[in-house]
């Protein structure tokens, strides 16, 4: 009796252990790394300084990789004869932008400390870096992902948000990765920063009836009504370079530029809170920070699980 009652007990004490293993924490680097966060920041800002647009795209690169298998770098991984990429998804394809940027920041990382911090967790201390230097908020990342050895383009095409979403479809997206309407607003609100391409809102700016028509007037200079696909205009017109609150005070204008925009401001459940934000930056501010948080811990590979990718485009 009294050895089973200790082999419970030790097997009590494995889980525990494991499960502490299994936490993130913003200190995870600091005895095996301490200088990892401050190499990887480098490279980020020196990227944004040599492209403002950048910053957004490293944002929107580790929303992408989060809502697929969880935040595992799994988006960053290349075609092979097992693996199917997810860079080539309907929602990432000649979209997606920053995987050489996240390479770059590794290959510094892995000069100072080889085969030690991961991936996944790269990309979510470069979305926090990103915000930062274009004057968003910062936030302190919880570290300690490890890298899947697998991707799913199937999932991605199910499972990322389309800029044809309509508000309900939206909100369910969100709710089954265990984020709420207001996450999801606060995450929006990067798309100040972001740019779109002309076949992702054409029928909005040629065939929408709740868009300010002068808007999509400016708008369709850019995107004419056949050919020009790949053109790109800014989310924000105000100011496309920087991380504010503009992008709320245009959808109450009815200048959203996407369809999947515009929905978070028409008469639907979400008004309110886009509203709060177009009077309260620093709310929003706030909110962001929390809801990329969040985010950022949605299904982590954990303690054996995974692998420390050594170059981020490829499993080990």
């Amino acid at each position: 009796m009294a050895v089973k009652v200790a082999a419970a007990f030790i097997f009590m004490l494995f889980l525990l252990s494991t499960a502490c293993q299994a936490k993130l924490s913003s200190a995870f680097y600091d005895k095996s790394c301490p200088k990892a966060e401050s190499t990887i920041r480098t490279a980020i800002r020196t990227a944004i300084a040599r492209e403002r647009r950048m910053a957004a795209s490293l944002i929107r690169l580790h929303f992408n990789d989060c809502f697929v298998q969880g935040c595992d770098a799994s988006i960053l991984l290349d075609e092979t004869s097992s693996i199917q990429s997810e860079k080539t998804a309907g929602a990432n394809n000649n979209s997606v932008r920053g995987y050489e940027v996240i390479d770059k920041a590794k290959s510094k990382v892995e000069k100072i400390c080889p085969g030690v911090v991961s991936c996944a967790d790269i990309i979510a201390v470069a979305a926090r870096d990103a915000s930062a230097y274009v004057g968003g908020p910062s936030w302190a990342v919880k570290l300690g992902r490890r890298d899947s050895t697998t991707a799913s383009r199937t999932l991605a095409n199910a499972e990322l948000p389309a800029f044809f979403d309509r508000l309900d479809r939206l909100i369910s997206r969100f709710q089954k990765k265990g984020l709420s309407a207001r996450d999801m607003v606060a995450l929006s609100g990067s798309h100040t920063l972001g740019q779109a391409q002309c076949f992702t809102f054409r029928d909005r700016i040629y065939n929408a009836s709740n868009i300010d028509a002068g808007f999509a007037s400016t708008r369709k200079r850019r995107c004419p009504r056949a050919g020009g696909q790949a053109n790109l205009a800014p989310l924000d017109l105000v100011t496309p370079n920087s991380f504010d609150n503009n992008y709320f005070k245009n959808l109450m204008r009815n200048k959203g530029l996407l369809q999947s925009d515009q929905v978070l401001f028409n008469g639907g459940s979400t008004d309110s809170i886009v509203s709060e934000y177009s009077r309260n930056p620093a709310k929003f501010s706030s909110d962001f920070a929390s809801a990329m948080i969040k985010m950022g811990n949605i299904r982590p590979l954990t303690g054996s699980a995974g692998q420390i990718r050594r170059i981020c485009s490829a499993v080990n």
